[in-house]
């Protein structure tokens, strides 16, 4: 394990939030994510469900929990079940956790070998006292699933060897528990938006004309695998001067010119928790007149949407309220004008020319993280500010995000210590 001791009491309080919202006579199940299969005998990384993680701090794959609170034995009302270690596997893959191991991290008393969940299983869904079955599954709004998941091999089987038990959903109840972080889980993604500090101060003083996309991206991974983070927490986007119109490049590949400027939308994991930063800055080490007067004019949207993103607001309210400063922003450039606003139709308004994204999302174990977007800001959640002007004819874009935890009285930059301002970003470059 690449992270500090998380320590059991977080994944223990985060079982006792969960039982506190099942109903009376329930068990809920959770699965490990697959080792997904790449060609031939190749696999891609494992990368845990994030559910199961947030319930026991288990990274080990074909791993469950089960949780039954009204169980009669007291010690099977949490179960977690582990693929038993042996000689073969530890030659081939490396150490698998023995039961004392999983019981320090997840802090669950009764781990039990993955070959007995059939017959315990069974006993739980044979006694009266369990009447439905929680089930997970994939429901964040913008999931695209077009693989068989483990657990909805799950679902499949458990469903018909126990048609009568009434089924129920559990991923709403998990996006609910999970938008509002613990105090230890802030500490986690402040060790991550601090891994992508350093990643970012380092590439200041490597960016230069002539240097290609991809070695940028290389010095990044080399300063957060060192920082002991497992690398990016999501694909680095690295985009030269036209690229940078682009929201999702990720090709990495084009040699960054003298006077462009260069996105940088690029953010570690720690410990599973990502961080999620942008900046844009001059590959010359010099902004010119109109790249720094758009690029302030971003800033300070930025800094007015960190204000305005307050608990009790509703997410798509306040993209409305970024859109009228937007608006103004860009009237001021001369990018738009009142024709363009009094032409503009409903549907497609005259800014989506220069910013046709989303200001912010939420941020967790899953970068665009679980939760219901019409609900109300909650106190505790973790939100990105990321606006955005993207010149297609100027052949340039600027993005500035950094991540914000909601506080009751104020809201908490996890990134302010990360350069912003455009005068500091260049006496970094050139010093």
């Amino acid at each position: 394990m690449r992270y500090e001791d998380i320590g059991k009491e977080l994944f223990t309080t985060n079982r006792k939030r969960l039982v506190s919202e099942l109903r009376p006579g329930s068990v809920a199940v959770f699965n490990s994510n697959d080792i997904m299969p790449t060609n031939a005998d190749g696999t891609f990384g494992f990368h845990q469900n994030n559910d199961l993680f947030y319930l026991t701090g288990i990274e080990q794959e074909e791993s469950m929990l089960v949780v039954c609170p009204e169980f009669p034995d007291k010690k099977f009302r949490e179960i977690l079940f582990l693929l038993e270690p042996n000689e073969l596997i530890e030659k081939w893959h490396g150490h698998k956790l023995t039961r004392q191991e999983a019981k320090s991290i997840s802090g669950i008393e009764t781990v039990v070998w993955l070959s007995e969940f059939k017959t315990l299983f069974h006993h739980m869904m044979s006694i009266g006292a369990v009447t439905q079955v929680y089930l997970n599954t994939n429901e964040h709004y913008r999931a695209d699933v077009v693989v068989q998941t483990r657990d909805a091999r799950f679902i499949e089987w458990c469903k018909s060897a126990y048609p009568l038990h009434t089924y129920e959903r559990v991923a709403p109840i998990m996006a609910q528990l999970r938008k509002v972080k613990q105090p230890r889980e802030i500490e986690l993604m402040r060790k991550a938006c601090d891994i992508t500090e350093k990643g970012f101060r380092r590439v200041l003083g490597f960016v230069k004309p002539g240097v290609v996309e991809y070695e940028i991206e290389a010095e990044y991974i080399h300063e957060f695998v060192r920082w002991g983070s497992k690398g990016f927490a999501y694909s680095p986007i690295i985009a030269s001067g036209a690229n940078a119109i682009i929201l999702h490049y990720i090709e990495n590949s084009r040699k960054c010119k003298a006077g462009e400027l260069l996105l940088l939308d690029v953010g570690a994991e720690y410990a599973n928790y990502n961080a999620d930063l942008t900046r844009t800055i001059p590959v010359s080490g010099r902004f010119s007149k109109r790249q720094k007067e758009v690029y302030n004019a971003v800033l300070r949207i930025h800094r007015e949407a960190t204000e305005m993103l307050r608990p009790g607001v509703v997410y798509f309210d306040f993209q409305k309220e970024i859109e009228k400063l937007m608006e103004k922003e860009l009237m001021k450039l001369k990018l738009i004008d009142k024709t363009d606003i009094k032409n503009q139709k409903p549907e497609n308004p005259a800014l989506r020319k220069y910013f046709y994204h989303g200001t912010s999302h939420m941020l967790g174990l899953d970068v665009h993280d679980v939760g219901n977007m019409h609900d109300k800001v909650n106190v505790g959640s973790v939100w990105t500010i990321e606006p955005g002007i993207y010149v297609k004819e100027e052949g340039f874009g600027i993005r500035l995000e950094n991540n914000v935890v909601i506080g009751k009285d104020k809201n908490a930059d996890l990134m302010r210590t990360i350069p912003i301002e455009a005068g500091e970003i260049e006496e970094l470059m050139n010093s």
